[in-house]
């Protein structure tokens, strides 16, 4: 069996996400989703932005630990599947792909997909506070999302990497970064 048809197997079976590895846009996808998914169950470690692999996502922005970090996680992630991350740095609104949105305001221009980039507006401070990468549809309403700094309340300010269950209609944008 070809390496490329085990890395499905082994996706599809973890997560279940729709698999097909037959075209660049496709490897992507696939490399992105076990990427985020490898990483499920990172925790900071002491609860103020640190420990090794929290370290490791902010030195992809330049940043050393202290540092909110969900941006610098999806950064991390799209870089290990050599997607390009420029204009990406710590802060999650530069997580936006401007110029291929597939949600905004409630509607959707295509369904979004494995890995395309989710944020969250605080409507307090009116600004981008949250960012993550998109799993899968739930349903109608909700998708799972992959999030690092979070926790399991959903805080934009957490202590490790989780599966979320969100709002579509509390997600500010949802846009794409691969093919």
């Amino acid at each position: 069996m070809a390496k490329s048809t085990l890395h499905c197997l082994f996706i599809l079976l973890l997560l279940h996400p729709v698999c097909r590895c037959s075209a660049q846009g496709d490897l992507d996808r696939s490399c992105i989703t076990h990427t985020y998914s490898s990483q499920l169950g990172v925790r900071e470690l002491t609860g103020h932005n640190d420990g090794k692999d929290v370290e490791k996502y902010l030195h992809t922005c330049g940043l050393g630990k202290g540092y909110a970090w969900c941006a610098a996680f999806v950064k991390w992630c799209y870089i290990q599947c050599g997607i390009n991350t420029t204009g990406i740095t710590a802060w999650a609104a530069t997580c936006i792909n401007r110029n291929h949105i597939i949600y905004s305001q409630g509607r959707f221009t295509s369904e979004p997909l494995p890995g395309d980039n989710i944020t969250f507006w605080d409507y307090y401070n009116k600004r981008v506070a949250h960012t993550g990468l998109y799993h899968r549809r739930v349903n109608e309403t909700f998708y799972e999302s992959v999030e690092g700094n979070t926790n399991g309340a959903g805080s934009a300010e957490g202590d490790g990497v989780y599966l979320k269950k969100r709002s579509f209609k509390a997600t500010y944008i949802i846009s794409r970064w691969t093919n």
